[in-house]
């Protein structure tokens, strides 16, 4: 059953959608039949879960999600298991192909690529994935980060574009510069 902790949500009819499911009031919910949710997924308020007519979005057991976030799956994301997602995060799957100087932009073909985010990262708040990264578990990445390129299992990014500050567990005697 979904839950909200503000005054209700439509009866979305998602892929999939474990139990105790929370999205709060204000979230929007694009093609719900291309979003899996796992158990205990947390959405907050004003979020975005941009569902695409192909691919999909799947979102895993005790995930957070903070509010303001905008996830679009046109090219696919996956996000694992006990993620956190601070508030104002954006994942991007696709973007527009380059075009003659002059052409519009907006009139070239779109690019899609998936976006794979590993069991137990935390993407700080307001950071960028752009399209086709893959973070391997427990990757920390730090708030305003743009992220460009795939990070490995327990690395530290941050930074624009997003760059490895150090491994997890390895204490460098204190904030990385």
């Amino acid at each position: 059953m979904t839950a909200s902790h503000g005054t209700g949500l439509p009866p979305w009819d998602f892929a999939d959608r474990g139990e105790g499911v929370v999205l709060e009031e204000g979230v929007l919910v694009f093609h719900p039949e291309n979003i899996r949710l796992g158990d205990n997924v947390y959405v907050g308020h004003q979020t975005i879960l941009k569902g695409y007519y192909q691919n999909t979005m799947s979102i895993g057991a005790g995930t957070w999600i903070g509010q303001q976030c905008f996830l679009h799956s046109a090219g696919g994301v996956t996000i694992g298991k006990q993620v956190g997602i601070g508030p104002g995060v954006k994942i991007l799957t696709s973007t527009h192909a380059e075009t003659a100087p002059t052409t519009p932009i907006m009139d070239g073909s779109l690019e899609f690529a998936p976006v794979v985010i590993g069991d137990g990262c935390d993407l700080g708040v307001g950071c960028l994935i752009l399209p086709g990264v893959t973070l391997g578990e427990g990757v920390q990445v730090g708030a305003g980060a743009v992220v460009t390129q795939d990070a490995p299992a327990g690395a530290i990014i941050a930074g624009v574009p997003a760059k490895v500050l150090r491994m997890r567990g390895h204490n460098s005697g204190g904030r990385s510069k």
